[in-house]
């Protein structure tokens, strides 16, 4: 069956923690595709209330300690996306739904603040996001991402972003001024140049040349941005590494960073289905060479491995990237952001008798 444009999931596999399964047929979705009609992207918001906002990340294999995300899903559709099966836990699917069906937390600024104002906490840095874009587009209608980024502002707290949209231009009037007192870092995300991949890969992301202006932009205003290269594919974007670590640093990035692709979980089958319906060519090679990557199989879950990859194309890809990554940036200093005006808000002040 043909690809439904704009979408990353092509199904909804089955939930693992649903006891019942259901199957669906597509006889009449290949009747609209012989007609020439593309089914519609629409979207579907639900509000949620949870009692905590800000997450204590475990995983020693990413640079965050907390993390803290304004949504559930991901209008992105990036057909890679780990945080996909993260959707399961909440009764939906990691296809379709994740895409289609975005949980809201609009009480999340309000839980921020409070947590902020709490004696234990330390001012560890908090990262936007983590298991979701907090820019994703309907950050357009509910703000959440602007109105935490005024929290973390006014507490004088480090945060950090992670995102692949433009959006976050519109908030480079709160950003800057963070910092230079260097309460803030933006981690973009640039897996290609190649603008017909990227629509393929990431349907509802940010296009390229609005990724490269957004670095520059940001840069421009003082805030350090680093640029992730995240997932490399082999097969599909590996042979961009030196293209892309070359424009990101003409744009202004500070340092670039990567991790390798893993199909952990549904995403291994959602993958696969997509890579099979998009490029029925060279499926089962890049299939085959991302399973060298990660001992043979798919799924990948070993702490330490799971996000660098092993055996020799990985080794052959990391060397690729340590290279170009010297060549392009040199040894860049890693940026530290600063817990220290945080902490003095916090003392008690002195009174005088």
């Amino acid at each position: 069956m043909k690809a439904i444009q704009g979408q990353g999931a092509q199904t909804n596999p089955h939930n693992r923690f649903f006891q019942h399964r259901y199957e669906t047929e597509d006889d009449f979705l290949n009747y609209l595709v012989a007609e020439g009609e593309e089914e519609k992207v629409k979207v579907k918001t639900i509000p949620i209330h949870p009692k905590t906002i800000v997450n204590e990340v475990k995983s020693p294999d990413v640079g965050m300690s907390w993390s803290l995300n304004p949504y559930q899903g991901c209008e992105h559709g990036c057909v890679y996306c780990y945080a996909r099966n993260s959707h399961e836990y909440w009764g939906y699917s990691a296809g379709v739904d994740f895409e289609r069906t975005l949980l809201v937390k609009k009480e999340a600024p309000v839980l921020l603040d409070a947590m902020l104002r709490q004696k234990s906490w330390q001012g560890e840095p908090i990262v936007l996001s983590g298991n979701t874009d907090c820019y994703q587009p309907i950050e357009r209608k509910f703000a959440i991402t602007r109105q935490l980024i005024e929290v973390f502002a006014k507490h004088e707290h480090p945060m950090g972003i992670i995102t692949k949209n433009a959006l976050v231009q519109r908030d480079i009037d709160i950003l800057a001024p963070m910092a230079k007192r260097g309460l803030v870092q933006v981690v973009l995300s640039v897996t290609t140049l190649d603008e017909d991949l990227r629509r393929k890969l990431e349907p509802r992301t940010a296009s390229i040349h609005k990724r490269l202006e957004t670095v520059h932009a940001l840069s421009s205003a003082g805030i350090p941005v680093k640029v992730m290269m995240a997932p490399i594919i082999p097969g599909l974007n590996s042979h961009e590494i030196f293209q892309v670590l070359k424009a990101v640093k003409s744009a202004g990035a500070y340092d670039a960073g990567f991790t390798m692709v893993r199909l952990n979980g549904q995403i291994a089958e959602i993958f696969s289905e997509w890579l099979r319906s998009t490029y029925p060519d060279r499926a089962e090679k890049v299939l085959g060479q991302i399973k060298q990557l990660h001992g043979g199989k798919l799924n990948d879950s070993r702490f330490g491995t799971r996000m660098r990859g092993d055996g020799k194309i990985a080794e052959q890809l990391r060397d690729s990237f340590r290279l170009a990554r010297q060549r392009v940036f040199g040894m860049p200093d890693k940026v530290q952001l600063d817990s220290s005006f945080y902490l003095a808000r916090k003392q008690p002040q002195l009174k005088l008798f």
